[in-house]
């Protein structure tokens, strides 16, 4: 067995992956074979490991400069890729740049340069102008959900940065739908293209609900009771309207997280967190949400506004119907309402009277400890099974972070938790536990 082979095996089993999906074994071997590769492939269908491991596999040990970059639109996706890597082990150093985080932080990252520099594009321009990393040992470019970066404003950096790596051997594009032109700088000759896009198409359901009144909030109370504990995402355009039916949800003690660009960082990477773990089941978002961010299996999505062009509409219902998976995209319309050209025929969906959502069993703590105190998920499920007396079936999802942790415990079981575990040590480290 090759060395290569061993390698990805060992990733596979640290991701609990039995085996790559058919696109990624074709994106693989395409981003082996091929100078240039254009991969299309619904969001949801695993292109980060598609062309990370032949990305990683392309990478030497005695290089000690950056030798791969990814560039991604959204601040949310280059913390998505840089877990994702460095969930994989390949002993190869990481490091993601975006703005909102300080350029401090990231110069003391990047004074030891990673193999792998993850960021967007106006963080990674700001850092070639003043020459904090090399570029001279950057053989591999991945420019990931491409068209997402054009469409957001970021053409004229991006054209700076590749006209910044001379050396270029690779690189790969991708996106979750049919572009509409790859611009001249990127410099593509003879890309081998892998689309998988129509192979997904068949998995979405799109159904209307008709609200009789203008103001849509008590059809969609009906809906969301009608359609139970179920995950989904609500879609609509302005923060403003995600704050009105935030402010009804609340009333009606429905839980819920919401994510929009005016949030701050920190509250958009917890509001997923929790809605991952499953202590929110409903997410209230902006097209913020429409791709690059790392959500767990969706059985429906809600339009409670329409986006103005269909590409969009693509990308929301992308976040359900996910990779061989079965999902309903749902538009909520006033009843005088026309909608664009873009939508299809659709059937309605009759509305059956049920009772509110029951309240999630799970509760977020966050844990004042991370990986750079050497804190390992093992550690934590050991002290919350020991120390903190849980049963198995009473902790959830562990996501550990550089300096913290988040974990998912059975609502019951919170208080006494805290009592047992807060302010006891772990790895030499007094640790704190709260509520988030």
């Amino acid at each position: 067995m090759s060395k290569s082979i061993k390698n990805q095996k060992s990733i596979l089993a640290k991701l609990n992956i039995a085996e790559l999906n058919p696109m990624q074994q074709e994106a693989q071997q395409a981003i082996h074979a091929n100078a240039e590769v254009v991969l299309l492939s619904p969001t949801g269908s695993g292109k980060t490991l598609g062309f990370m491991l032949p990305l990683i596999a392309g990478l030497k040990p005695e290089v000690e400069e950056v030798q791969a970059m990814v560039i991604v639109p959204t601040r949310e996706l280059a913390i998505q890729i840089e877990q994702v890597t460095r969930d994989m082990g390949s002993g190869f150093k990481t490091n993601a740049v975006y703005g909102g985080q300080s350029f401090s932080k990231d110069r003391l990252n990047l004074a030891h340069p990673p193999a792998i520099l993850i960021g967007t594009p106006g963080r990674l321009a700001d850092h070639l102008r003043r020459e904090t990393f090399s570029t001279d040992a950057i053989r591999m470019l991945v420019l990931d959900e491409f068209d997402k970066s054009l469409e957001v404003g970021f053409e004229a950096e991006m054209e700076e940065i590749i006209a910044l790596l001379p050396e270029l051997k690779k690189k790969v594009l991708t996106s979750a739908t049919m572009y509409a032109s790859i611009p001249a700088f990127v410099g593509l000759r003879k890309p081998k293209v892998l689309d998988f896009l129509k192979e997904h198409e068949s998995q979405l359901a799109i159904k209307t609900i008709i609200s009789p009144e203008k103001d849509k909030l008590e059809t969609l109370l009906k809906a969301l009771c009608h359609l139970g504990n179920e995950p989904g995402i609500i879609f609509c355009n302005y923060k403003e309207t995600i704050d009105r039916i935030s402010n009804f949800l609340s009333e009606k003690k429905i839980a819920h997280a919401c994510f929009h660009g005016g949030m701050e960082q920190a509250d958009r990477e917890r509001a997923l967190i929790k809605f991952r773990n499953g202590t929110h089941q409903l997410l209230l978002a902006t097209d913020l949400a429409a791709r690059g961010i790392d959500v767990p299996e969706i059985r429906f999505i809600i339009h409670y506004q329409l986006p103005g062009r269909s590409h969009e509409f693509t990308h929301r219902n992308g976040r359900t119907a996910r990779m061989f998976s079965d999902g309903t995209a749902y538009i909520l319309k006033w009843a005088d309402e026309s909608l664009p050209e873009f939508i299809p025929d659709t059937e309605l969906e009759d509305l059956v009277e049920a009772p509110l959502p029951e309240a999630s069993k799970w509760t977020t703590l966050m844990v004042s400890g991370g990986r750079k105190d050497k804190i390992s998920k093992g550690d934590l499920v050991g002290l919350f099974f020991k120390q903190g007396q849980l049963g198995k079936d009473q902790l959830g999802v562990i996501e550990l972070k550089q300096d913290c942790a988040f974990v998912a415990v059975h609502t019951a079981k919170v208080k006494q938790l805290i009592s047992l575990i807060d302010g006891t040590k772990l790895k030499n480290r007094k640790i704190r536990v709260s509520v988030v």
